[in-house]
């Protein structure tokens, strides 16, 4: 069996809305191994984003526990979670979160230097599959929607996390660009053994992925 990256048990999350509580994730049981793909689909609202949120630490459960890497997230402080997002976490956001004073290169490169990491040839293979070479010295408040979402996901895979997070990563590609990013995301899959998580309302997007999930009334369905 291969390493458990990612492991909830029995995981519910409640938000109150106009004074009546909505549970949106309901006991919910889960685990992702190394190298393991997953497509999260769902109705909206269903919580999809909300999980994605939690296994990043954005958000707590109201009950249940988190293990990432093996190890119980539930006395993890601030500069616990920090680390473990520098070090080991990707994560694309639906709203970019991209460092406006900085330019593309400098953008992508980020976590490298939280890491302490040079650029390197997979760097290079991301700018060159992205179509971002003519980009690197752009500023990203000057990129298209669609620039700035393929800067926002080589941001997120340049270090090779151990677990990558993707919450509808092609939401604004073309479908050519979307291939392309189906196909970066299985390479680090592959090659560097990311897990890999990505809520997507594409179903050719769903069909990379090695499993599909589906969450529904706070459960998942296989």
């Amino acid at each position: 069996m291969t390493e458990q990256i990612v492991q909830l048990k029995r995981i519910t999350k409640e938000f109150i809305d106009g004074g009546q509580s909505h549970r949106v994730l309901d006991d919910l049981d889960l685990a992702l191994h190394r190298g393991e793909t997953v497509a999260l689909t769902g109705a909206s609202g269903s919580g999809k984003s909300t999980l994605l949120n939690l296994i990043a630490g954005f958000e707590y459960p109201n009950s249940g526990e988190l293990f990432l890497l093996g190890d119980n997230t539930t006395t993890w402080k601030d500069h616990r979670w920090s680390q473990f997002r520098y070090q080991q976490l990707g994560v694309v956001f639906q709203q970019f979160n991209l460092l406006t004073p900085l330019n593309v290169k400098d953008n992508i490169a980020f976590p490298l230097r939280m890491n302490r990491k040079p650029w390197s040839s997979w760097c290079d293979t991301l700018v060159e599959s992205m179509g971002l070479s003519p980009l690197l010295n752009r500023h990203v408040d000057a990129l298209s929607g669609g620039q700035q979402q393929r800067v926002a996901i080589a941001r997120a895979l340049a270090h090779q996390p151990a677990l990558l997070l993707a919450d509808e990563p092609t939401g604004n590609l073309d479908q050519s660009a979307s291939l392309e990013v189906m196909s970066l995301l299985k390479t680090l899959a592959a090659e560097h053994q990311t897990t890999v998580l990505m809520v997507t309302h594409s179903l050719e997007s769903a069909g990379f992925m090695d499993r599909r999930w589906h969450l529904e009334q706070g459960r998942i369905h296989e």
